[in-house]
């Protein structure tokens, strides 16, 4: 092995007269072969589902570039190409985390037992529509939507109500929300502390991730530049008084779900990353103090090999970055850790069994990728939230991978194929490129503010789409092998409008059964330290929440100080 080593700068061993020879046959074979495509579809066979090209072949040549040492390495090492630990899923599995929340806090707090009576590992918490734009169950705003897509949180009473008789000590929770997740951060510790746990001892993830909410998502509250400066807050916060916390996790998700390629979704999240990171060092923390609790969120969706090569390109992007561009020295800042979710843009109402088929090879991409964490879509998801049966084939779907495939058995098992290192370097460059083009914008914000990631997204939105209607790409049951709809037998989880009057009556009973003047004066507080860059925003928001202030309220008086975004119209 040492030998080939010292031979090859890259992958491939030097090529022989004998080789060559088998090569220029092997070519000679293929170029006098004409279309041996079985319609439907013939013409997406040459490109990933993001539109990079393929060759038919990868050989020795394709990788010659790759420098095993600088680029690949072993797993658990820079610049952690194939895994950020050593032994990867021989020492420990990914977190089976199942996304979930629905209706009021008690609903969802009965799925979470019956979650973890199956196995699950970490909490995942859903929100519902009104919770995640700011408003309360009772404003006119959330007429409909109340615990439709999620789970309604309106003040502390309704947090504790949803880790009720679960040790939050013992367990991690991640919480995807964005516009107001300072809010829920301090509603969990508060529920937290209520038990006599302290903040130090939570371990979790908050999404907090804003500016993708601008790129892709459209759930955001305040401008950009102060909602920046209340995530800069959270990460000094947290990084004092809540060391295994991660912070932020930036997403790629949404941004995949939105419509864009695998690279799009690659270069913008990991440019949103750094943008955090310059953002907290230009407020002038030590980038090796937060970068270690920095995490991300990837999308898996169906072209099973180029996420795989998404997910070590990334990996490699993101080592390099910190320690050549930002400077950090520990090897734990430069260590991309991040959850998965198999792709919700992937599945089908039509032949919605279909759905479990592709969950697996999502999921399946996203181990082969080297996550830390993964939850994968019910079957019925693209129809309504999941029902118990249907999430718990999901979890079963990642027990059965981690429990009977064999592919934890080896770190990076994909490792040194042509193909995967091949692409894997592609998908690298083109993610250079995105880089370049955003720095020229003048950075994130300013890009956002161009319309720059949303015209990209459009475009390459509209770019697969016609690939479906003109069936150069095949989605089985929608535009190829096709069935008459019979009445589906799949049973829907449906959320009753008694759930939206119930919660209202829930948040007008908090109001009444409080220390008006107490909340008044912990808002006032609150505004005043807004207003205020040398503050940190965390401390007062955590006394308002104690105070029983609720979302909307709190909400309405940060609104005060920094107003409302109105996004600028992009055609």
């Amino acid at each position: 092995m040492a030998k080939m080593i010292e031979r090859a700068s890259g992958l491939g061993a030097a090529e022989t007269a004998e080789y060559l020879e088998q090569k220029a046959r092997w070519e000679a074979a293929w170029h006098s072969r004409g279309p041996r495509r079985n319609e439907p579809g013939s013409g997406a066979t040459d490109r990933t589902i993001s539109d990079l090209p393929l060759a038919p072949l990868y050989t020795p040549e394709d990788v010659a570039h790759l420098d095993l040492a600088r680029d690949l390495a072993f797993p658990g090492e820079y610049p952690y190409t194939r895994g950020i630990h050593a032994g990867m899923y021989r020492d420990r599995l990914w977190t089976m985390r199942q996304f979930a929340g629905f209706g009021n806090a008690k609903q969802t707090n009965e799925r979470y037992h019956f979650l973890l009576a199956q196995g699950q590992t970490g909490l995942s918490v859903a929100f519902d529509m009104p919770t995640l734009m700011g408003f309360d169950s009772d404003q006119p705003q959330s007429l409909g939507e109340v615990g439709k897509c999620g789970v309604a949180i309106d003040s502390l009473r309704d947090m504790e109500t949803l880790f009720q008789g679960i040790d939050l000590g013992a367990i991690t929770t991640s919480m995807t929300i964005n516009g107001p997740a300072a809010i829920a951060l301090a509603q969990y510790i508060a529920t937290a502390e209520a038990k006599g746990i302290p903040r130090a001892a939570l371990g979790g993830t908050l999404q907090a991730d804003i500016l993708k909410e601008y790129i892709a998502q459209k759930e955001w509250i305040f401008p950009p530049r102060p909602h920046v400066r209340i995530i800069v807050d959270m990460m000094k916060f947290c990084t004092s008084e809540m060391p295994k916390w991660n912070t932020i996790s930036v997403s790629g998700y949404h941004i995949r779900e939105a419509g864009s390629t695998a690279v799009q979704e690659l270069a913008f999240t990991l440019a949103d990353g750094f943008a955090y990171v310059e953002a907290a060092m230009k407020a002038g923390m030590d980038v090796d103090s937060f970068a270690p609790r920095l995490s991300f969120f990837f999308n898996s969706h169906i072209d099973f090999f180029e996420e795989i090569c998404k997910f070590r390109a990334a990996r490699r992007i993101y080592a390099r970055h910190m320690r050549e561009r930002y400077g950090a020295k520990d090897p734990r800042s430069w260590m991309l850790r991040f959850h998965t979710q198999t792709a919700g843009c992937s599945a089908t109402a039509q032949q919605p069994e279909n759905n479990i088929v592709r969950v697996a090879y999502e999921a399946m991409a996203a181990v082969l990728g080297g996550t830390q964490s993964l939850h994968t879509n019910s079957m019925d998801e693209v129809m309504a939230l999941p029902t118990e049966k249907s999430v718990e084939i999901a979890l079963r779907t990642q027990q059965v991978l981690a429990y009977e495939t064999g592919v934890t058995s080896v770190a990076d098992p994909l490792g040194g194929s042509y193909f995967v290192e091949a692409l894997t370097a592609e998908m690298e460059d083109q993610a250079e490129a995105y880089f370049a083009q955003i720095e020229d914008y003048g950075g994130v914000i300013e890009a956002i503010e161009a319309g720059f990631f949303q015209h990209e997204i459009a475009d390459a939105s509209y770019r697969y789409q016609r690939s479906l209607e003109t069936k150069e790409r095949v989605i089985v049951g929608v535009n190829a092998f096709e069935k008459e709809e019979l009445a589906s037998d799949i049973d829907l989880l449906k959320i009753g409008e008694e759930i939206e009057r119930g919660q209202a009556r829930s948040v007008a009973a908090v109001r009444a059964n409080r220390d008006a003047i107490h909340v008044e004066e912990a808002l006032s507080e609150l505004k005043r330290a807004c207003r205020d860059e040398e503050r940190n925003v965390m401390p007062p928001l955590i006394a308002a929440v104690k105070a029983l202030a609720t979302e909307g309220e709190i909400v309405q008086a940060m609104v005060e100080v920094y107003g409302r975004y109105t996004e600028r119209a992009a055609f």
